[in-house]
């Protein structure tokens, strides 16, 4: 399926300004990650540490009354999901709010207390401690460190080093600007959002590798002209699949963001951004940094 024709678009020429963007985004996301280690982001319980209950009753009942059954008890800084399918209520409070073991009883008290003709069963209910959440929180950053370790040992492989730094770079690049986004906008750093982190991490490193076979295949060709001409006519013709298959994870992406549900809801937002940002990485970042290494080690050579 090909969307667009045959394209001459100049992308390794337009590299100043896309990484100047790029520059833009991973010291923000370098800024969020320095907060996360601290522990001054929006910290989801996972890597904080609180109660997380799911209750459902027999009748609905408006997430605003609930908030402020919560706040007439002290738990005003209690957070509520309402899952609208089966009347369903999700209630996380952090560490600070209640102690550990208690958090989750104080909870259901409330609502038999101000609600006592709706009744409801306790669906399910997660309780972590400072200790385990301050572990997962340093987990996580080593898992995405193992994760990048591991694609520049892959590509430096399958490829030469050049690729595998290019590769390792735009996959970093990709992290960090899902942090970026998810920092600036105040949402809540939790498991799902690592868990789409690491998603999108491999996605683009898919989407990279594509466009790199292609390089790979001109530079053997020995084709005429200069090495940033050669790197720009592999994007072009790879661009119309590049498109397809973005565009294809796009729109499912965004199906989960908007019928997903609020459960998922943050997990298919960061989905969203990282479908975006990976394919800008693969043409503006990735392979940039390859063709000027390239160009280097040839005028090196001569």
């Amino acid at each position: 399926m090909e969307i667009i024709g045959k394209t001459n678009i100049d992308f390794i020429g337009k590299r100043n300004i896309a990484f100047m963007i790029s520059a833009v985004m991973a010291i923000v996301g370098i800024t969020a990650m320095i907060q996360i280690a601290r522990g001054a982001a929006n910290m989801g319980i996972d890597f904080s540490g609180g109660t997380a209950i799911q209750l459902k009753f027999a009748q609905p009942l408006h997430i605003d009354q609930a908030r402020a059954a919560l706040a007439k008890h002290n738990l005003k800084e209690a957070n509520l999901q309402d899952i609208k399918e089966g009347n369903k209520l999700l209630v996380k409070v952090g560490k600070t709010t209640l102690e550990t073991g208690k958090a989750a009883d104080a909870i259901e008290d409330v609502f038999k207390k101000e609600f006592p003709t709706n009744t409801f069963v306790v669906e399910s209910s997660t309780e972590i401690g400072p200790s385990i959440g301050d572990k997962l929180r340093k987990d996580t950053l080593v898992a995405i460190a193992i994760s990048l370790l591991g694609i520049i040992i892959y590509i430096a492989w399958r490829f030469d080093l050049k690729f595998g730094v290019g590769a390792t770079l735009a996959t970093l690049h990709d992290v960090l600007a899902m942090f970026a986004v998810f920092f600036v906008l105040g949402k809540e750093f939790n498991l799902l959002f690592i868990t789409a982190a690491l998603t999108i991490a491999g996605y683009s490193l898919t989407d990279t590798v594509v466009v790199f076979d292609r390089i790979r295949e001109n530079l053997h060709k020995d084709l005429k002209g200069s090495m940033l001409n050669i790197f720009n006519k592999s994007i072009n013709e790879v661009l119309s699949r590049t498109i397809v298959t973005s565009l294809t994870t796009f729109l499912a992406s965004v199906a989960l963001f908007l019928f997903g549900g609020e459960v998922i809801h943050d997990f298919a937002f960061a989905l969203v951004v990282g479908v975006v940002v990976a394919t800008y990485s693969s043409i503006f970042v990735a392979s940039p940094i390859v063709a000027l290494w390239e160009e280097k080690a040839a005028k090196a050579k001569a």
